[in-house]
């Protein structure tokens, strides 16, 4: 009974999730909008259940590039509102919309002319009305069964965050070097500074053909190796290519599935690679940018040295990033 229970909690914050997530328009641009433009702050507010989601929301905005800051109500009635500078932004966070204490607050906002983006379940409430961009966090009802304590609803208002720091952190091309700058004392910080030689794959391990392999010999050295791609190396040991599962599934689409031709046939010619000296934290910026899972290590002299997959830098394996 208890199971079915947890998973009946888990199906109703599913659904309020999806019924934000099919909502989410023009709205959600405009706070993106306002918050690129602000040349200060994003002041984060709330009270009670949202106050906490307030803080992680604030936290997160903070590691991915926006600067922010938690504001309570109440201590801003009473003097922190000195913390807020004109040209700020504030999100405002209220499920109801009508909290007293946030209600009050923004009056003295508004007198100051301060934009104020609503993370709110009433479109009609107070907040809604007085706010100048709405974003919507209703969700159909709570996971508690007495519809008394916020379940679903911090959900959807704790994702409606990320869903906000993730598109500004796109937008302002944050890469993984920019996370580590502002992780210095962090594990993930300090992970992100070792030499890509600390963290490759060497020796035996490599996925290694040569250009006279063929295609099916291929195969099987993806399926030992594991690592979804193998380096097509030539008698002088520097990488000629690489084929990727993806390589061989397309060959296989648009040919006639000639699995007895050489790799060369399907390999990607002169795949981008690194060096061993190179931070991981720009070797994973390097997999981001061109949307890949696995870079060749060559020497000075573009000899193979290694193979590192995404793998190696953020899990499933003993090099992990602890956030």
């Amino acid at each position: 009974m208890s199971i079915e229970e947890a998973q009946n909690v888990l199906m109703i914050e599913e659904q309020g999730l999806a019924a934000v997530r099919e909502r989410i328009g023009e709205e959600f641009i405009r706070a993106v909008e306002l918050v690129l433009a602000c040349p200060t702050r994003l002041v984060i507010t709330g009270i009670g259940k949202s106050g906490i989601i307030g803080q992680k929301i604030a936290a997160t905005l903070n590691s991915t590039g926006t600067p922010s800051f938690f504001l309570h109500p109440v201590e801003a009635m009473h003097g922190d509102l000195g913390m807020v500078n004109p040209t700020d932004v504030v999100l405002a966070i209220s499920y109801s919309g009508e909290t007293v204490e946030l209600n009050a607050l923004l009056t003295s906002l508004k007198k100051r002319g301060i934009a104020v983006i609503a993370m709110t379940g009433g479109q009609n409430s107070s907040l809604a009305l007085a706010a100048d961009v709405v974003l919507d966090i209703a969700v159909p009802r709570e996971a508690c069964p007495l519809g008394l304590a916020p379940t679903a609803s911090t959900t959807a208002t704790l994702a409606m965050g990320d869903a906000l720091s993730v598109v500004l952190l796109n937008r302002k091309k944050f890469q993984a070097e920019d996370f580590r700058y502002n992780h210095p004392g962090g594990s993930l910080g300090e992970r992100l500074k070792v030499k890509v030689s600390e963290v490759m794959l060497t020796g035996e391990k490599i996925p290694v053909i040569s250009p006279e392999t063929s295609i099916r010999a291929a195969v099987y050295i993806l399926n030992e190796k594991n690592l979804g791609a193998v380096l097509v190396v030539d008698g002088a040991n520097q990488v000629m290519g690489i084929v990727t599962d993806g390589d061989v599934r397309r060959y296989i689409i648009d040919s006639a599935g000639l699995l007895e031709t050489d790799v060369t046939a399907l390999m990607t010619p002169d795949p981008v690679c690194i060096e061993p000296d190179m931070l991981a934290a720009d070797a994973l910026s390097i997999m981001q940018r061109h949307e890949i899972t696995v870079l060749p290590i060559v020497d000075q002299e573009k000899g193979l040295a290694g193979i590192l997959h995404l793998h190696n830098l953020l899990g499933k394996g003993e090099f992990r990033f602890l956030l």
